[in-house]
């Protein structure tokens, strides 16, 4: 199967897609009317050829993707609080008055920023406390063979704990649709919501399908760094080094998984990759949930937004209830 240039995210009440130069955002509002938001897109790998090198493009990669998701987020939530906005004034009697959108970056950074931070504390120097509080941490393999361990089981408690929410059970069908849509694609099915619902919800090239790759290259990265620092300082770092030394070495982290995720998908059909992406599959089944055919109609008028095949067809289903 070849691997295709286009990813996405399950959004609130929509689907974001992005191509290799386009990101839409579509989004069902309460009416039933399918909205959807094109705009351009140049990676800033493809404007600077020093970020196209290997490990940097990846580490680029993180951060524009995390830049992308939450101002996608925060379109489809002002999307759903405009109509909430209209059914109020309704209900009054009144006429509801659009306010302009505005473009706050400061805001958006901020929040980008905020998130990474929560992140980083959750996911990462937890972990590290934790097994600093087992006193493993004079083996460097053994330490963060431990860390990686309490680091994976806390985000699939984390993963668990938000699909009991009845609110994130819509956003993970979306993700659903996102899958089923870009796996019809790939395989040149016709992208209607009859045709993708037989696919695989399931996808390999989704982040959590890599999720035991990216943990395997982060404790070796770790391990070899912590062993490093022991032999030249001549003692094992203490908690709040090993941060310091971890957290400096997230970019190489991010990047070298980056390339293994790129690596998995142009090799899926191989044996061993299909091993190592199988946890990631198996989490799936949190994080997606079999999409209505209004939803897969959504993810669909994304894709082929981002992919510039036309604008889709006026769209106007039953309320979303």
């Amino acid at each position: 199967m070849p691997d295709m240039n286009v990813g996405g995210q399950a959004v609130i009440e929509g689907v974001m897609m992005r191509s290799k130069d386009r990101i839409s955002t579509a989004v069902r509002k309460p009416d039933g009317e399918i909205l959807v938001k094109t705009e351009d897109y140049h990676s800033l790998a493809s404007r600077y050829k020093l970020l196209k090198l290997p490990i940097i493009r990846g580490a680029v990669a993180f951060v524009e993707m995390l830049i992308i998701g939450i101002r996608t987020l925060n379109f489809s939530a002002d999307v759903a609080m405009k109509e909430l906005e209209k059914e109020e004034a309704a209900k009054k009697g009144e006429t509801h008055k659009e306010k302009p959108a505005k473009s706050n970056n400061l805001m958006l950074a901020l929040t980008a920023l905020f998130a990474v931070a929560l992140g980083v504390f959750i996911f990462f120097f937890i972990p590290l406390a934790v097994s600093h509080y087992f006193e493993v941490n004079r083996d460097a393999v053994a330490f963060n063979l431990v860390a990686g361990a309490i680091r994976l089981t806390m985000f699939v408690l984390y993963i668990w704990g938000i699909s009991q929410f009845g609110e994130f059970k819509r956003i993970f069908q979306y993700h659903g649709a996102e899958h089923k849509s870009i796996f019809a694609y790939e395989v040149g099915d016709q992208l209607t919501p009859e045709r993708t619902s037989g696919h695989s919800r399931f996808h390999p090239r989704c982040g959590t399908s890599f999720i035991l790759i990216v943990a395997l290259f982060a404790i070796m990265t770790y391990a070899v760094s912590d062993t490093l620092y022991a032999v030249y300082t001549g003692a094992a770092p203490g908690l709040l080094e090993r941060f310091a030394l971890h957290f400096s070495l997230l970019p190489l982290v991010a990047g070298g998984s980056y390339e293994l995720l790129k690596l998995s998908g142009k090799t899926r059909d191989n044996a061993l990759t299909r091993i190592l992406i199988a946890p990631g599959l198996w989490l799936q089944r949190l994080t997606t949930r079999e999409p209505s055919m209004d939803q897969l109609e959504v993810a669909i008028a994304a894709l082929k937004a981002s992919l510039g095949l036309g604008e889709p067809e006026p769209s106007k289903k039953s309320p979303v209830s």
